[in-house]
């Protein structure tokens, strides 16, 4: 796994260089996750998988942990042409 990647992505979250789907903030009420758990999951996590099939570009999942160290989270995303990475969903790993 290319280590350029992870580091792309997590800059885009230190940043604030990314949106969200509304999808995804459904998710994250569904699941009861904040902003915080999100970002925590980008930014100590680890790419587990590359979607390439998608044609709108390659999706990556992550899975990390929440703020509150203990709640395991997956985010899937991908970079938008404009360099912005879109989160498309959010969810809590049980």
């Amino acid at each position: 796994m290319p280590q350029g990647v992870i580091d792309r992505i997590r800059n885009a979250i230190r940043t604030g260089n990314y949106d969200l789907t509304h999808h995804a903030i459904e998710e994250m009420a569904e699941d009861n996750l904040g902003i915080y758990d999100i970002e925590s999951a980008f930014l100590n996590g680890k790419i587990i998988r590359i979607e390439k099939e998608d044609p709108r570009g390659t999706k990556y999942v992550i899975e990390g942990i929440g703020v509150d160290q203990s709640t395991a989270i997956g985010v899937v995303g991908r970079f938008k042409e404009t360099g912005i990475y879109l989160i498309i969903t959010v969810y809590e790993i049980v």
